[in-house]
């Protein structure tokens, strides 16, 4: 292997045939002019006449053949292209999927060999192959991607070449075919090639490559040690502690960046010991609505979160910082500079946003207003803390007058019903009297008061500090009231949420059981019905839901029952803790919502139940519809021409004979069919058939179709185009020719567009192709692996009226018909027998429009027998 790493240029387009190929093989032609060293390793020219003609004059390696069940498959040869050692190697589709048995999987691992090797390679690929961009691709167009290319592997590339075309030109190119063969052209613009997709391709492929000219900037600034930010595109970066503000934030950074189309990332940072990151499911949730915004959200760790926060900030070329105000109180922001200010000092020229939220005023502090002592604590408090006041007024009694020391014992008496309620604080109101007079106030040490000033100084310091307490203890038990209520409050609003969110039981209980630290949680129904249970009690309880350890099954198996009103058939059981009686309303209204769950669960299922009934109603009611018409119809003429036959009154002559044996055996043949098709929808039904595989010519398929329809309609194969070449499939040949006859049965009734305004075509065509190389997405697709290489698509077209947008939804379902444009249109099971069977071989089967006019059946089917994993 050389030392030297050979170079990777990559050749990028939206959409295959707007010119990758061709632009890389005239620019390897311009530098084999000028003396460069260049070969063509591989190249798919698809049968296009100007890619081929690029080829001339370039050396060749040939290809290894690969022999694949049977089948004669090229590859590109690395071991040649490593012993000729040209200076360039092109080497085209570089998410190609090597044949099964190849040293690579994949030909991007081909061409990182070739380059270890010190040869540079030029090499195509389209948007769609992108790893990354595999859903948003699929969403766009419909199809799924599985031959993918990591996007490191592209990015990787020394130079990245966009091959750009207007999706008005691409089509114009299809329409003109020098993408594709005129048929395949069709269906190619009528859905791969849609001027929508092809536009959305186009801004996915600017955009992507947009992302790898910041990666390149910020290559080109770390190498260079630039930490200024470069302007070239605005960007917004939205810190998140993963407190409540957060969501607020996010928004608000969503509508700043919407004002300029800048790019909006979330950052969180977190501090290396990890003692104060939020919970996992919280940044998740974050992450998640940060990707409905089409953001994407990264995790820094830094004990300096201001200069973590900048270095990120700076990492991405972020032109503006979206900060929470501080939830920290004034001290302290006074003793310890914040983020915020810290972020504001040290940004330069990133513009920062602080943006204030609800959040800002809850700081994290300790409020001793909701904080109780257990009561024999309360009241050791009440004992000690005026011993404590008094001898601290002790060590400075001399500066000090009995007011004052009675201003102290009232501070202390404060502390105590803070901490201690009503009663500790009248005790320790009394006992502050008491040591006051005793200690401080002359004659001391006696409960003597000569001074009656200083009696009335104690008398109104006891009086008032009793009255202040009880004020204060108020207060709390309201607050503490105010706190439950709105508890409560938020805890029904969230089970109420869950319920109507369409939570399941399971849901709800487990958030009861976390709200109210139980062990378990569970929902029986008293069903009235006696049951065994595994331990051989006998029960009539039903659990109906349950979350915890061992959820309780029998009321004396619970700490905590809540009854139902006016339900007496459920009950709500909870396992540890008992619950206070101010938490059972709460509980009680959980145990009414979880009841109308059951309730809604109940009406569900007899609802489903009514529609299953309705449905089976309508099939039966449609069933007897059509028989007795299509059965009637065909037995009436059957009838009518054979009486006529054997009657003897009157004498028919040859071609009378011949005309009347004519009907009975067309009509025998529409009998056929119908029972037939009836059998088979029934056979579908009950889930009974069982495809036999084997290796299938589709032109022996087409033969016996046409035979088919010809028997009973002679002149309407004159009106059949068939183009399946020499493709085989892996199928059950007599399945196959079911779906193919109902299908092309279905086309030439009501596919004739001849009588239409402006004129049209009868003709009904069956047109297959491999879903593979050389052809085309919407005709033959893209490979989407190796193995969709091994699937072929078979077109059954017509250029009628179409279908109209009301049956197209329900086109394969039984007994729908399109009775009202043609009277002998049948009993509608044609598409919904072909599509169980489509679907029993493994296939698939939709409905496209026919560019021009009229309605193409699509069908997918396998061309390889699967091979086990």
């Amino acid at each position: 292997m050389s030392e030297t790493r050979g170079a990777l240029r990559v050749f990028l387009g939206a959409a295959p045939g707007v010119g990758k190929t061709y632009e890389m093989l005239e620019e390897a032609r311009a530098k084999a002019a000028e003396g460069v060293d260049v070969v063509a390793a591989v190249i798919h020219t698809h049968g296009r006449a100007a890619t081929e003609a690029m080829t001339q004059g370039l050396e060749h390696i040939p290809e290894r053949t690969v022999t694949y069940r049977g089948t004669q498959l090229h590859e590109l040869d690395v071991d040649a292209v490593i012993a000729r050692a040209p200076q360039i190697a092109l080497v085209d589709e570089m998410a190609h999927s090597n044949a099964p048995g190849s040293r690579n999987a994949k030909r991007w691992i081909d061409i990182e060999e070739i380059r270890s090797a010190g040869i540079e390679v030029w090499t195509t690929i389209n948007i769609q192959h992108l790893e990354s961009l595999n859903d948003v691709v699929a969403q766009i167009t419909g199809v799924i991607q599985h031959e993918t290319v990591p996007d490191e592997a592209v990015r990787a590339a020394d130079e990245i070449e966009l091959v750009d075309i207007a999706p008005q030109a691409l089509r114009q190119r299809l329409a003109d075919g020098k993408v594709y063969r005129t048929r395949q052209a069709e269906g190619a613009l009528a859905n791969y090639f849609r001027a929508g997709n092809l536009t959305a391709l186009r801004e996915l492929a600017l955009l992507w490559l947009a992302d790898q000219v910041d990666d390149a900037l910020a290559r080109y600034r770390d190498s260079h040690a630039i930490t200024d930010t470069w302007e070239t595109r605005e960007r917004v970066v939205v810190a998140v502690t993963g407190g409540p503000e957060s969501a607020t934030l996010i928004r608000r950074a969503r509508r700043i960046a919407s004002r300029s189309s800048a790019e909006v990332v979330v950052v969180h940072v977190a501090r290396g010991d990890g003692l104060l990151d939020p919970e996992r499911r919280t940044l998740t949730g974050l992450e998640e609505l940060a990707k409905g915004f089409g953001a994407r959200m990264h995790t820094v760790v830094g004990e300096d979160i201001p200069t973590a926060l900048l270095e990120f900030a700076r990492g991405v070329n972020a032109t503006q910082l979206v900060l929470g105000t501080s939830r920290r109180s004034r001290w302290q922001r006074f003793l310890r500079e914040g983020v915020g200010s810290a972020v504001v000092r040290n940004s330069g020229k990133i513009d920062v946003h602080m943006v204030t939220h609800g959040q800002d005023r809850h700081q994290r502090r300790l409020d001793i207003r909701g904080t109780r002592l257990h009561r024999p604590l309360s009241w050791v408090l009440a004992v000690v803390v005026p011993l404590v006041a008094a001898a601290l007024i002790y060590l400075v009694d001399r500066w000090m007058n009995v007011s004052s020391e009675s201003a102290v014992f009232f501070i202390a008496i404060l502390a105590v019903s803070l901490l201690g309620g009503i009663g500790p604080a009248v005790a320790s109101a009394v006992l502050s009297g008491l040591l006051l007079n005793y200690l401080f106030t002359s004659p001391r040490y006696t409960l003597t008061v000569s001074d009656p000033n200083n009696a009335l100084t104690i008398v109104v310091m006891i009086v008032v500090a009793i009255a202040v307490a009880a004020l204060v203890d108020s207060v709390s038990r309201r607050r503490a009231e105010a706190v439950r209520a709105t508890r409560e409050a938020e805890l029904l609003a969230t089970f109420a949420g869950a319920v109507l969110g369409g939570a399941g039981l399971d849901a709800l209980l487990e958030r009861v059981r976390e709200a109210y630290d139980q062990t378990s949680v569970s929902l029986v129904r008293t069903t009235g019905q006696g049951t065994i249970g595994v331990d051989g009690t006998h029960s009539d309880r039903v659990v109906e839901a349950g979350v915890g350890e061992q959820p309780p099954t029998e009321p004396s198996a619970a700490d905590t029952v809540i009854a139902v009103p006016g339900n007496d058939d459920v009950e709500l059981l909870l396992a540890g803790r008992r619950i206070g009686a101010e938490d059972r309303r709460v509980l009680t209204a959980v145990a009414l919502q979880a009841a109308g769950v059951l309730e809604r669960r109940r009406l569900a299922a007899e609802a489903s139940a009514a529609v299953a009934l309705a449905e089976t109603d309508r099939l039966r009611r449609a069933l007897l519809t059509a028989v007795s018409h299509d059965l009637r119809t065909p037995l009436a003429a059957i009838k009518a021409a054979a009486s006529s036959l054997r009657s003897t009154d009157v004498s028919f002559s040859p071609e009378d004979t011949e005309e009347l044996l004519a009907t009975i055996d067309e009509s025998a043949d529409d009998l056929t069919s119908l029972v037939g098709n009836l059998l088979d929808s029934s056979r579908l039904a009950a889930g009974v058939i069982t495809p036999s595989f084997s290796y299938v010519y589709l032109s022996e398929v087409t033969a016996r179709v046409t035979a088919s329809i010809a028997a009973h309609a002679p002149h309407a194969v004159e009106r059949l185009v068939i183009d399946v070449d020499d493709e085989r499939v892996w199928a059950d040949a007599g399945l196959l020719e079911r779906v193919l006859v109902n299908v092309v049965d279905n086309a030439l009734r009501h596919g004739d567009g001849s009588h239409a305004e402006g004129g049209g075509s009868d003709t009904v065509e069956i047109i297959a192709s491999s879903l593979g190389y050389p052809h085309a997405p919407g005709v033959g697709g893209v490979a989407d692996d190796a193995d969709d290489r091994y699937r072929c698509r078979i077109d059954v077209i017509d250029h009628g009226p179409g279908i109209r947008d009301s049956l197209r939804e329900h086109a394969f379902d039984a007994f729908t018909t399109e009775g009202d444009r043609n009277s002998s249109s049948g009993v509608g099971l044609g598409l919904s027998v072909a599509r169980g069977f489509t679907e029993a071989m493994g296939g698939r089967i939709d409905l496209v429009d026919t560019l021009g006019g009229g309605l193409t059946v699509r069908i997918e089917i396998g061309k390889e027998e699967p091979v086990d994993d």
